[in-house]
């Protein structure tokens, strides 16, 4: 009898289940997308006077076709940039490894073959290419030949016009400071339609300015369109060749010896007083930069003694040599005859601009905020003591002799060739990362280059809102719980009746 009760109760159990299914179909559900997995890329910044390699992080979904990429990682290689390395083209390669297998460890192994890897060279490798183009190739092979030894996925190496150096430190600032998108609280990335911000990139060999204008680019050569996140932009931009750090003070020390008749023993105007240093010629003429002006008997190992005097004005007579602001075949222009629209909205210096921008506040008390400020920072500088500076900035005792050459060149480029003025020059911010992201050319290529690797397939599936799955499962529970207390019942029952009998 009592297996007969409980047969009796599997009915009920079946329409109890069937009322469950029927409150399951009646459920709203909704399409959920997995969440996707991460891809990563690798750049190295192959700088003239050194390799920074960034390694960056996006998900594998995309918007817009353009990947949201951050910053996962930095190195810096040991030794200078490769293009030094003209004597033993080999070294070039092995700088590389150090930050090489760093990236082997900072990236999960099982997406190694993955991941892409590009090497960007910047002006250093541009003038070589120019005076020696076979030690160039050389170099770029050494350079290959050592990625290549490494798992990763790699797309080349190749030297960067300035234009797309310029134009990819554009987009690196306008990407981390969310002009481009940002994720909104609607929990989902937007366009937040901002006014776009100018870059302004003072490397060793090369300095770039870019900015979006409403004016009309006389110069097709300095435009370029760009298409990111649904959004077409129009650029500005310009890479002034041997305007970089390094390069100026070649320029200026080749100067010195020519107005000086290639004399063994010079006055420096924009080095400090207490200062004096032997200069072989090879550095300063080994360049195409300053080839031209070599001496009619020059032997590379030569040298010449520089003596500082610490004059501002005398350093600002020799520097402003560089410039030429004569002849202008457009509407404006900055320097050389190179068109330039009028500068407008808010800009970041970084790089150079940074460093010098900080070293002057640093010893000098004065925050540079306009062309005054500047002015007065870079006397105050080009006035000091070698033994002063190197006791306000210890660890940049190699260099602080420098200073004074850079921070007015900076003022005449900035003020002179760009013609930022009192209203436009307190809108340029000098920055060296935004967040934990360094500030270059490096992210916006990767940027770019992520518009090339393709998005992983997402996988839909559906899901439930958790309310309406709490209640269902609250009603399993419930009829479980009856189905039970029934089967129990029936079989009591069944028992009494057995008893009777």
């Amino acid at each position: 009898m009592a297996v007969k009760a409980a047969a009796l109760a599997v009915p009920t159990v079946l329409l109890l289940a069937s009322l469950l299914g029927i409150i399951l179909l009646a459920v709203p559900t909704r399409d959920a997308l997995d969440p996707p997995g991460s891809q990563y890329g690798i750049v190295l910044d192959a700088g003239s006077s050194h390799t920074a390699m960034f390694t960056y992080k996006w998900p594998s979904d995309k918007e817009n076709n353009t990947g949201i990429v951050s910053q996962h990682g930095e190195c810096h290689a040991d030794g200078y940039g490769i293009s030094s390395y003209t004597d033993d083209p080999s070294r070039a390669g092995l700088s590389l490894k150090k930050c090489l297998d760093e990236a082997l460890l900072s990236i999960p192994k099982a997406q190694h073959r993955e991941t892409p890897i590009y090497l960007g060279a910047t002006a250093g490798m541009r003038l070589l290419k120019m005076t020696s183009p076979l030690v160039s190739d050389q170099i770029l092979q050494a350079v290959e030949n050592t990625i290549h030894a490494y798992p990763f996925d790699f797309r080349g190496a190749k030297i960067l016009s300035g234009r797309e150096e310029g134009v990819f430190g554009w987009v690196t600032v306008n990407y981390l400071l969310e002009n481009f998108i940002k994720y909104g609280w609607v929990g989902r990335w937007v366009n937040p339609r901002k006014e776009t911000v100018g870059a302004l990139d003072l490397g060793g060999a090369s300095t770039q300015i870019t900015f979006v204008t409403k004016e009309s680019i006389e110069d097709q050569e300095d435009e370029m369109r760009l298409q990111l996140y649904g959004q077409e932009y129009k650029v500005y931009t310009h890479s002034f060749l041997c305007y970089g750090r390094d390069q100026v003070l070649r320029r200026v020390l080749s100067r010195l010896l020519k107005e000086n008749g290639y004399a063994k023993s010079i006055i420096h105007p924009c080095w400090p007083s207490d200062f004096s240093k032997n200069v072989t010629l090879r550095a300063i003429y080994e360049s195409p930069c300053t080839e031209k002006e070599k001496p009619p008997d020059y032997q590379p190992d030569d040298s010449v003694q520089l003596t500082g005097s610490g004059s501002g004005p005398g350093c600002k007579s020799i520097v402003s040599q560089l410039f030429d602001f004569r002849n202008c075949p457009y509407s404006s222009c900055s320097l050389d005859g190179i068109f330039q629209p009028r500068v407008t909205g808010d800009f970041m210096a970084f790089a150079a601009f940074f460093y010098t921008h900080s070293f002057l506040r640093r010893t000098t008390g004065i925050t540079v905020s306009s062309p005054a400020d500047l002015r007065r920072a870079a006397s105050a500088t080009c006035t000091m003591k070698f033994s002063e500076m190197s006791q306000k900035a210890p660890e940049l005792q190699n260099w602080v002799q420098d200073y004074c050459t850079v921070s007015t060149f900076i003022d005449l480029l900035l003020t002179q060739a760009y013609k930022f003025d009192n209203a436009s020059f307190s809108h340029i911010s000098f920055q060296k990362k935004a967040g934990d992201t360094s500030i270059g050319w490096a992210l916006g290529y990767m940027l770019n280059l992520s518009n090339m690797i393709p998005a992983e397939s997402l996988s839909w599936r559906k899901s439930t809102q958790y309310s309406a799955w709490a209640l269902v499962m609250v009603l399993l529970v419930v009829i479980l719980l009856c189905a039970i207390v029934l089967i129990v019942q029936k079989f009591r029952g069944s028992r009494k009746s057995d008893s009777v009998i």
